[in-house]
This record gives C-alpha cells, structure tokens and sequence, in this order.
C-alpha cells in the first residue's frame, strides 16, 4: 500500500477499502493461459491432431460403403443417417486424450512446475481441458467436410448445424471430465488410454449409431435408451436432418453433460490434489 492511500484512508474514515481481484477471475485467466500453453503444444506437433483427422475419414468411409447397402438399402441413405452419430462418436474417443495427456505432463514432472506457481490447483486441469477443445473442432469440420465430399447434405440450415456442433462440443467437454479423472487415478499414460478407450466403446457402440434402436434385442434397447450418447446422436440428427421432437434429445442431452460434469470434474480435481 502506498504512503499517501494510507493517509487518505487515515483523513477519510469511510474511504471504500481496496479489495484484490476476485478468486474465480484469477482462476478462469489462468486456466485460459494454460489453455493456451496447450494449444501451442497442440501447434507445434500437429501429429496429436491424426486421432480426430483421419479417424472420422475412415469410419465413414468403412461404415457407409461395407454396411450402408446392406442395412439401409442406400449408401446415401446411410450416410444421412450416419454422419451426425459420427461426429458424437469422434469427440467421445478424441476427449480420452486429454486424460492420456494430463498424466504424461505428471510423469515428466510438468506439474511440479505448475504447483510452485500461485495459481488454483484446478487451474491446469480446467486449462487443458480447454486446450482440448481445438481438437474437437477440428474432428467436427474434417467430418462435416469429408461427408459433404461423399454426398451428405443438411436437411436445416447452417444455424442449426452450428448448433449441432457446438452442442456435441459442450457434450465433449463435460465428458472430457471422466477422462481427466481416470489420468490423475492410473500411474502410467498407457494405462490411461487404454482404460479410456474401455470406458468409451460401450458408451459410443451401444447406441442407435449405426442402426434404429426398434432393430436392436430388448435388453441392448434398455441400454441404448438410457446411455447419455444416445441422445447426443439423436439431438444432432434432429438438428441437422430437421427430424420430429428436436427439443426432447437436446434437453437430455444438456442434462447428462451437466450431471457429467458435476460429478467428475470435482472428482478429478481431488484426484489430482492427492497425486500432486
């Protein structure tokens, strides 16, 4: 404090104190500058990006000319009905990355660093989760433009399709938290990716993504009804193919993204507190 702001304060009984900025701006400036630390990183080896480049290509390509005639009848059809699931399930095994990520900075001891810094102790996580979310644009437009090279068209308007996307964006991000949590809990980034992926598949197979859910057995509709992928894929086919009941998939989806988010992203934050 300077001499003469404490002489104004000593003339001045009622002077307003000086406050420090609040907790939560500092803790959202520095999880976006870590954000951006992850971003140059990201920059700087755009070979962490072929996961969300080529991955789509190749399951569209895969799904729609090897199963598309024989379950729909219509390899145009298929593709339809199959890119807006696409996209859900791109962003579902990109986010496993973050997790993965997050424990290779532990293990190189990147986070030794962070810790001696006066920052929140969730700021790192939040930041890369952030950070991660170039990813996921990226996956959304190398998947839109791959399918509008091989025939897929909107059945909306670009409005909607923005929509789309920045919906399966929140869904990722909010799911990214369960990536983050099974990083700070395993010791090694192999462990990390491969349980990832073992929590994902069933969360993005058992789904109507390749096939109605009236075609599946009885006890795999039960799953697919309830499983918070399912509805990410139906609210986007809504709003980028205009089909009936658009608002029922999107609010459910909104629902499970934020109980995705309340449960994990504190779980994880305490993970990590008790790792660092």
């Amino acid at each position: 404090m300077s001499t003469s702001t404490a002489s104004t304060r000593l003339s001045d009984p009622h002077a307003i104190p000086e406050r420090p900025a609040p907790r939560q701006f500092g803790l959202i400036r520095h999880s976006l500058q870590l954000a951006k630390r992850s971003l140059i990183k990201t920059v700087r080896t755009p070979e962490q990006l072929l996961d969300v480049t080529l991955q789509p290509m190749i399951f569209i390509a895969i799904f729609v000319y090897l199963l598309g005639g024989a379950i729909s009848g219509s390899t145009h059809d298929y593709l339809q009905f199959l890119l807006p699931a696409i996209m859900v399930q791109t962003i579902m095994m990109s986010s496993t990355a973050t997790g993965t990520n997050l424990n290779t900075d532990i293990k190189k001891g990147v986070f030794d660093r962070f810790r001696s810094l006066p920052i929140a102790r969730s700021a790192p996580l939040i930041g890369s989760v952030l950070g991660d979310l170039i990813r996921f644009v990226v996956a959304i437009t190398v998947t839109i433009g791959f399918g509008y090279l091989i025939g897929f068209r909107i059945g909306t308007d670009p409005l909607q399709l923005i929509a789309a996307a920045l919906l399966i964006i929140v869904f990722g991000f909010c799911l990214s938290w369960v990536s983050v949590l099974i990083g700070m809990l395993v010791r090694e980034p192999g462990a990390a990716q491969g349980l990832g992926f073992l929590v994902m598949f069933p969360l993005t197979f058992g789904t109507n993504m390749m096939v109605p859910t009236d075609t599946l057995p009885g006890w795999l509709q039960a799953w697919v009804k309830i499983n918070p992928a399912t509805h990410a894929m139906e609210a986007a086919r809504a709003l980028m193919l205009g089909t009936p009941d658009a608002s029922g998939p999107i609010l459910r989806t909104l629902a499970w993204s934020a109980i995705l988010l309340i449960v994990f992203a504190p779980l994880a934050v305490s993970a990590y507190r008790r790792r660092t």
